[in-house]
């Protein structure tokens, strides 16, 4: 088991190579942001990057965050060495490139659980449950997570600008929506019930970049990444209604604000924060 003492080695910005007992020749990179005062019982966060696998850079936007949040927030990176294109990551390994279904302990999804399940065993937290974040193509990573089940230990979770997602309807086929993924429609109301919020930054409405999801089943979810967010929570408060259950997402605009990692970090951190402090207070 890989000795994970460097990420609370000091306060501030610390990193170290990682390997998930998974993937055991693909290396990750962690990088944590490790606020002055830090023990066993502080809050964890895992931050998901976006398209750029810039984890250090997103450890970074959290590093004037976790003093005032009273979190250790760990940037979780996936290189684009290790983990190529966006079926590895996005899409969490769910089908290799020629579309043939992978066994889920091949599901990238795994990962977080695994971490946290060894920062436990290592006695370097104490804490139940953790905070997940993840902005853009981190965004689609976490919500697609934790929609898989992949939640078990999730105190919080926030996706932030997400460019697609995985609607919650079991009639449309993955990944933009739930079905012909074996899921049922009690899977589809435990999801439902699972407090997600989506973050949406207001002028997050570019539409030329590189990365712009524009494809006809991308655009059915809106014009712009802003549009989609809501989409998407109407989109479960309306099958949560069909189903006659609740729907626990949120979504938060976030004003004046575009595809802007850290502003969205910055928005992000004060709801994080009371989430996982009262998770087990």
């Amino acid at each position: 088991m890989t000795d994970l003492s460097a990420l609370y080695a000091a306060p501030g910005a610390n990193s170290m190579s990682y390997v998930d007992p998974a993937f055991p020749d693909r290396a990750l990179m962690l990088h944590s942001a490790r606020p002055r005062d830090c023990d066993a019982d502080t809050p964890v966060l895992l931050v998901h990057h976006g398209v750029g696998r810039n984890g250090a850079a997103y450890r970074d936007y959290w590093l004037g965050l976790v003093d005032e949040a009273g979190v250790l927030a760990i940037s979780v990176e996936f290189p684009e060495t290790s983990f190529p294109g966006h079926l590895w990551y996005n899409f969490g390994n769910l089908h290799d490139k020629d579309g043939a279904a992978n066994p889920r302990e091949r599901w990238t999804f795994g990962i977080d659980a695994r971490l946290f399940d060894a920062l436990r065993a290592q006695g370097l937290t104490r804490r139940q449950r953790y905070g997940l974040f993840g902005h853009s193509a981190g965004g689609q990573f976490v919500h697609r997570m934790v929609s898989f089940g992949f939640r078990d230990r999730v105190a919080v979770a926030v996706s932030a600008n997400a460019g697609t997602y995985a609607m919650p309807d079991l009639a449309v086929g993955w990944p933009w929506g739930l079905g012909e993924m074996g899921l049922d429609t009690e899977a589809l109301r435990a999801l439902l019930g699972f407090r997600i919020t989506v973050m949406a930054g207001t002028l997050d409405i570019e539409t030329t970049g590189k990365f712009f999801p524009k494809g006809p089943r991308s655009l059915r979810q809106g014009a712009t990444r802003y549009e989609r967010a809501h989409t998407y929570v109407r989109n479960g408060r309306a099958e949560a209604a069909a189903l006659g259950t609740r729907c626990a997402w949120t979504v938060i605009d976030v004003p004046g604000v575009g595809h802007d990692g850290a502003r969205m970090s910055a928005a992000a951190a004060p709801i994080l924060a009371a989430a996982l402090h009262a998770s087990e207070s």
